[in-house]
């Protein structure tokens, strides 16, 4: 998927150029690879909200704009038997504005597409209520920087994963923030949304008087895994000789997730 591990690829090649410089040119192609399909589904708790996003993968060297994919077969079934049909609202994107999901259902996604079918299934896990938000100043690498802050009772039991999606004055911040409960299992936890801001991007820093609003999502393991494995590959973390594409629970050989999902939202003035 085009930019995921961009930056350590980049430097890779640069790499590649620098020691060929010294012995022969080395021609490599970034544009050999085959498209793939790209779903990224939705059945949330919220109305308005359930939707399915389909697109292609694209070469190296391509724009970033959306490669949309129209005319698909997208439904969802409920694990009681009721079908719900995703209509094309826009190119690519696939939307139910009536389908709200509820805890503890489990959900069928199917796909087709040019004699293509991509399956999937998940089952929407219970709803963690996170109770406080705040912005502290924290000193990172000698610079005093505002991260917000959260705080919530996690339930007995483990397997509760949230993710959580940043903005400031309705700009997204594009980290992934993850959390799971496999060491605080039942406990009260208090933690922050990480990132260090660019300092040539004054719009990504908090300051006195920004609005700030936290999307909160709780995830199955499985979507968990995919969240966690493409921001292991997109920061270079994940110690591999080369990005790869995130984990999927996608059957059919599409990239992307399905995810039956909770949400919530947080919102505050920085003081």
């Amino acid at each position: 998927m085009k930019n995921f591990g961009i930056t350590r690829l980049a430097l890779w090649v640069t790499a590649a150029f620098f020691f060929a410089s010294c012995e022969k040119v080395i021609d490599i192609d970034l544009n050999s690879a085959a498209k793939k399909y790209v779903i990224e589904g939705v059945v949330s708790d919220k109305a308005g909200q359930s939707k399915v996003l389909l697109s292609t993968t694209k070469n190296f060297s391509d724009d970033n704009s959306f490669a949309s994919v129209s005319g698909a077969t997208i439904t969802v079934t409920d694990n009681i038997g009721n079908i719900t049909t995703f209509a094309e609202t826009a190119p690519g994107i696939y939307t139910a504005p009536a389908l709200v999901g509820a805890v503890g259902k489990t959900y069928s996604l199917s796909v087709t597409t040019n004699g293509n079918t991509f399956t999937a299934v998940s089952t929407m896990p219970q709803k963690v209520m996170v109770d406080t938000v705040f912005v502290s100043d924290e000193l990172l690498f000698g610079d005093v920087t505002k991260l917000v802050n959260y705080a919530y009772q996690d339930p007995l039991g483990k397997g509760n994963n949230l993710r959580f999606v940043e903005y400031i004055n309705g700009l997204q911040v594009k980290n992934i923030f993850l959390r799971d409960d496999d060491y605080t299992d039942g406990n009260y936890v208090q933690s922050k949304l990480w990132y260090m801001p660019d300092n040539n991007d004054d719009k990504y820093k908090i300051k006195q008087g920004n609005k700030i609003d936290i999307d909160i999502f709780c995830i199955s393991q499985d979507v968990y895994k995919y969240w966690f494995s493409l921001d292991q590959s997109a920061t270079g973390a994940s110690q591999s000789a080369s990005p790869a594409n995130p984990v999927t629970n996608i059957k059919g050989g599409a990239l992307g997730y399905f995810s039956a999902q909770t949400y919530q939202t947080k919102s505050f003035i920085v003081p």
